[in-house]
């Protein structure tokens, strides 16, 4: 934008601009040529928490905007993105409030140069987004318990924990906060993390996942931060780390709890000072990145042996998403399976329509120590095996079908009264007291003791024992 001089007896009335600066839902500053603020409206005041008197003069960087322009928070006006690009159209970013929480907004910018070409200064507006994200979120909320939506992103469910899982998921995409992801193995903690970045702020800029358990120390520590050429045997080049390429997005740190001391606390400085060393050199740079992290382990329990920093431990888990095993989750399970059989309809070119009522039983009652993906694995074997248009109980893998002999995956604590050992029988007294220990409740009774509740029936026939506490 170029400023050239006009009639004076066209100009507006000053004192009119300065109303509609005031009267402007918006918020505007401009830049001098410098990069100190000279105009600061009531709305910029508003939105930021800063009043006119503590923005002017300063810096814009004290605005915090995440990834501006491939940048956060430049040290001078010339390394600012809008200098070399002249202008910014409708982007969305976050500011960070006076009172340090978050604050969606779009951003437009236009450099301003006189009739000599030179910069004189920048011109921004700032949209606040707050109450279009808070209808958003609530707009989906409604939608998910009116049952029209049981998918977020690539994540499927409708059950009351998984919906708590969503609203938690869009509270974290909502924030820049560090997000700790934990459940079993193959319950989707990489599909939240997707989900997150996805629609987050972030969602236009990379996201690079990293299994922290697949590497050694020093491979990962190398895949990581980078690594300057003659760094170590191999390095024949200077290499960007994942932390790098990721600049602007977000990190996936999958298996956290299985780093070693050193790479604690390596991660420890990323996410107390957002900068990095590549191994081999002391030059810091600094990173723009949010972090999340997902671990199938108690976390804490290891804290407490000494073998993960307390500290990184509380830094991680500043927003806490624990995802639910599938057997906590059971009314799910047509759905996801009915998931499973579109996929591979498509994959295969079959025309599979569902699951036989005794097949969907055999499936309710399995434990699925594996979760979603064993789900998954399971729907597809059937599909090698079946050649109907309903998937059968002999399509089945042949250990879900022998359910009875099933344990719960030792991850999870045993319930009182509950029955250890792979095919342990037991006693009628025994089977009394779990009875009565759950109401009378067969199907809680089996899922305690790792068998199908048929099973359950079969020993309360055998030993004479009523289907009801009062037919005794």
């Amino acid at each position: 934008m170029t400023v050239s001089r006009t009639d004076p007896s066209t100009s507006p009335d000053p004192r009119i601009s300065s109303l509609v600066l005031e009267s402007m839902a918006d918020g505007v500053f401009t830049l001098d040529e410098k990069g100190r603020i000279t105009l600061w409206n009531p709305a910029m005041a508003r939105i930021s928490g800063y009043r006119a008197e503590e923005a002017l003069g300063r810096g814009c960087g004290l605005l915090c905007f995440s990834h501006c322009l491939g940048k956060k928070s430049p040290t001078s006006f010339k390394e600012c993105g809008i200098y070399e690009k002249g202008r910014v159209d409708a982007q969305e970013y976050v500011l960070r409030h006076k009172d340090g929480h978050d604050v969606p907004v779009l951003k437009s910018a236009r450099l301003v140069r006189d009739e000599n070409d030179r910069v004189i200064g920048v011109v921004e507006t700032v949209t606040d987004l707050t109450e279009l994200r808070t209808m958003q979120h609530q707009v989906a909320a409604v939608s998910r318990r009116l049952g029209e939506l049981h998918q977020f992103g690539n994540i499927i469910g409708k059950s009351h924990v998984m919906r708590q899982v969503f609203d938690a998921i869009e509270a974290a995409a909502a924030s820049e906060a560090t997000v700790l992801v934990s459940g079993e193995s193959g319950t989707g903690k990489e599909l939240v993390a997707g989900a997150i970045h996805y629609n987050s702020i972030r969602a236009e800029m990379p996201m690079v996942t990293v299994n922290c358990s697949a590497l050694s120390e020093s491979l990962l520590e190398s895949e990581l931060f980078g690594h300057v050429r003659g760094s170590f045997t191999g390095a024949g080049r200077d290499r960007k780390g994942r932390f790098e390429e990721a600049d602007g997005g977000t990190v996936f740190l999958d298996e956290i709890g299985e780093v070693s001391p050193l790479i604690q606390v390596k991660l420890l400085r990323v996410l107390q000072e957002r900068e990095i060393e590549r191994v081999g050199e002391s030059k810091k740079r600094r990173i723009d990145i949010r972090i999340i992290a997902a671990t199938h382990r108690d976390l804490f329990d290891r804290v407490r042996r000494g073998e993960f920093r307390e500290d990184l431990y509380y830094r991680l888990k500043v927003f806490p998403i624990q995802v639910p095993p599938l057997r906590a989750r059971k009314e799910d399970l047509p759905l996801l399976a009915g998931h499973f059989i579109g996929v591979q309809n498509k994959k295969t070119g079959k025309a599979i329509r569902s699951i036989s009522a005794e097949a969907m039983r055999i499936l309710m009652d399995c434990a699925w120590p594996g979760n979603v993906r064993e789900l998954e694995n399971a729907v597809e074997h059937a599909f090698v095996l079946c050649s109907d248009a309903e998937i059968d109980v002999f399509d089945l893998p042949v250990e879900i079908r022998q359910v009875e002999y099933r344990p719960f995956p030792s991850p999870d604590p045993a319930p009182a009264g509950a029955f250890r050992g792979r095919r342990e029988r037991p006693t009628r007294e025994s089977l009394l007291d779990l009875l009565r220990d759950c109401g009378w409740n067969k199907a809680e009774a089996a899922r305690r003791m790792g068998m199908s509740r048929t099973a359950v029936w079969k020993y309360m026939k055998k030993y004479d024992i009523p289907l009801k506490a009062d037919d005794r």
